[in-house]
């Protein structure tokens, strides 16, 4: 699915739970700019999704056209194919990415961040016969899947053969994190992009 594909499907379904929302709540919730958002916004109207009103002066109201729910119908199921064939996509370059750990000798792994991916990752591991070290992550959390969570400072005190960073928003900035703490770049293995 597309980048402009996400937004209508975004601005749809705003649009649906809210005919009084803002198109300044609107441009906050795609994280572009006041003017894109009413281009968008016009966009949708021309091609008949949504039906723009002002009732009364100066408030705006968006209603969702019946061809705009259906859209919003065909998007959905267009996002919810992505999601899965990216889920696919992910846990198949685990198991590989951990396949690949394992044949090397590895068997105690320490996990960097506490999203969707490192649930992920963690499932995979489990398959693997390897074993969680502990979650460390940045974020604040507090527990992650009923294991304390540490800050990553508290690597020097454990022992691990790898450290896999299961966070790819952030993964440059934890490896340089992890470098600052002396972490051997031979254990960090990283999901997301390397930094060099």
């Amino acid at each position: 699915m597309d980048i402009q594909g996400q937004r209508d499907l975004v601005l749809l379904t705003e649009v649906e739970r809210d005919a009084e929302v803002t198109q300044r709540s609107l441009a906050t919730k795609l994280g572009v700019a006041l003017g894109l958002t009413n281009l968008y916004l016009k966009r949708l109207a021309r091609k008949g999704y949504i039906k723009i009103t002002t009732i009364p002066k100066h408030r705006i109201r968006y209603l969702l056209t019946p061809r705009g729910i259906a859209e919003k119908s065909r998007l959905t199921y267009q996002y919810m194919q992505y999601s899965l064939s990216y889920y696919r996509e992910m846990r198949h370059r685990l198991r590989e990415t951990l396949a690949g750990l394992s044949q090397a000798g590895v068997k105690r792994v320490a996990m960097c961040g506490t999203g969707e991916l490192a649930e992920l990752a963690y499932l995979s591991l489990r398959e693997m016969n390897l074993t969680l070290v502990g979650f460390v992550d940045e974020r604040g959390a507090r527990t992650f899947l009923s294991y304390p969570v540490w800050p990553i400072e508290s690597l020097s005190e454990w022992e691990f053969d790898a450290l896999l960073i299961a966070d790819l928003e952030n993964a440059k900035t934890i490896q340089a994190k992890l470098a600052r703490q002396g972490i051997a770049k031979e254990k960090i293995l990283s999901l997301g992009p390397s930094s060099g």
